[in-house]
């Protein structure tokens, strides 16, 4: 008798490893996203940057991806360091290290992109550009085009990123979002996020950055307001295993351009 129980519970062990296998092998690899942040001063950069990344850039890394989705942002007009914000998405790290060598055996892109290549030393069409590397929390492994009922002119995209005073202090900020349901509070209240995800190379390190959006700045408020004064939220800012996990918090509002996909 007891080793037909035992054997039943071997049958039963491997079963639910069967099934964790199969659940595992079904839910989709987390997404690496690729961020450049172009800096301009001028409306002539300002310009020639959008005609770059319109007819040149993003055309490209379409063909380089197969057709993916391209997110184009600008900082609001009122602010002094004007920047556009190009976020892409790959699917394997390996893809984004052999996106310059990509695009330079891409005989259009090279063609349609020869006024940026070829901008004179005293006349470029930024003033600098950075990158960030990250990749998407567990909780929610790819990006998604935002739900949202207002024309994009009108919209408010929050891009948001979390400094911590250690890496330890930055899984612990993960663990919250992902473990500690601060997506799934997200989530439940509609923020429309486009993505979460752990800075895997940047210069303000370690952090984390995620994109939630509304359909105006009336509607981010009476988000936030709903979710700073939800149950969830009181329970988990409480919660001792999380203090001291943000030493540094930047609010970034973006708009964005007619030809971005989110």
């Amino acid at each position: 008798m007891k080793s037909i129980a035992g054997f039943g519970k071997i049958i039963a062990l491997s079963i639910l490893l069967c099934y964790t296998a199969v659940a595992q092998a079904t839910r989709p690899l987390k997404h690496y996203y690729h961020i450049k942040i172009y800096h301009f001063k001028t409306k002539a950069q300002e310009d020639r940057l959008d005609k770059y990344l319109k007819d040149a850039y993003v055309p490209a890394i379409k063909r380089i991806t197969g057709g993916g989705l391209l997110g184009v942002f600008k900082t609001m007009d009122t602010d002094t360091d004007r920047r556009i914000y190009v976020f892409t998405i790959y699917a394997k790290m390996q893809l984004i290290e052999k996106e310059e060598a990509d695009l330079l055996k891409d005989k259009q892109y090279l063609a349609d992109a020869k006024e940026y290549i070829d901008a004179a030393y005293n006349d470029a069409p930024y003033t600098r550009f950075e990158t960030i590397t990250l990749l998407a929390f567990d909780q929610m492994r790819v990006a998604a085009v935002p739900e949202l009922s207002t024309a994009k002119k009108n919209r408010v995209y929050e891009l948001r990123s979390y400094e911590s005073p250690t890496e330890k202090y930055n899984l612990n900020k993960v663990k919250m979002f992902n473990e500690g349901g601060e997506v799934a509070l997200f989530a439940r209240l509609n923020f429309n996020a486009v993505f979460y995800a752990e800075v895997i190379s940047g210069s303000h390190m370690p952090n984390l950055m995620y994109m939630t959006t509304f359909n105006s700045k009336e509607d981010r408020d009476k988000h936030w307001d709903a979710f700073f004064g939800s149950p969830e939220w009181k329970v988990l800012i409480a919660d001792p295993q999380y203090a001291h996990n943000v030493s540094k918090a930047d609010i970034l509002f973006l708009h964005p351009t007619e030809y971005s996909d989110f």
